[in-house]
């Protein structure tokens, strides 16, 4: 009997401590991200031997800087859109002799980098109506990147593009963001042209 009090004034403790927590909800999902209406620009400079549209509501940055070398003299840009905490990362190369086969490799060693991450890894090759060849990669899982791509006129000209966001990867929480930013990609390849 002592033991069945004991247990009884036991519960009864639990249930008083409790019950006096403070309710807090819970989300039950991600908050609504709002996009701006989609509108482009060209991108046409001297000195860059490509030109495209972008988005209105990014930013061309060509004081790109690698490992203390200004980029800006050999055409590499970033393309920001700071609304979304996200970067197109680009680099371009003169094609030299006999060098095409490996900057393709590379690019794919690029998109390969995150198989550890990765769901799967999509890539597409296309020609665009411009006559520019390329392959679109598209990476799922939670990876640093969802989306990279290379343009190539496969003699004189290499360029490449990848997707970064400035946060966690977490595909769950990125998907609006990067089904929004897909179709700027995707605008952006198929505006390119070589000057």
């Amino acid at each position: 009997m002592y033991k069945l009090g004991f247990v009884f004034c036991s519960v009864l403790l639990i249930l008083a401590i409790a019950c006096n927590s403070p309710v807090v909800p819970k989300n039950k999902g991600y908050g609504a991200v709002q996009f701006p209406a989609k509108q482009y620009q060209w991108f046409k400079e001297t000195g860059y031997p490509y030109s495209f549209e972008y988005p209105v509501y990014a930013q061309i940055d060509n004081s790109v800087n690698y490992f203390g070398d200004t980029k800006k003299a050999h055409a590499w840009i970033n393309i920001n859109f700071p609304q979304n905490g996200a970067t197109i990362y680009v680099s371009y190369r003169a094609i030299q002799p006999h060098q095409l086969e490996t900057l393709v490799k590379d690019a794919y060693t690029f998109a390969n980098n995150h198989n550890s991450k990765a769901s799967y890894i999509e890539d597409s090759v296309f020609t665009t109506e411009n006559g520019v060849h390329g392959v679109f990669f598209h990476i799922g899982g939670n990876v640093a990147t969802s989306y990279q791509f290379f343009l190539t006129d496969s003699v004189h000209h290499f360029f490449r593009g990848a997707l970064y966001f400035d946060t966690t990867p977490n595909e769950d929480s990125l998907a609006p963001v990067n089904a929004f930013l897909f179709k700027d990609l995707t605008h952006l390849v198929n505006t390119f042209k070589w000057q």
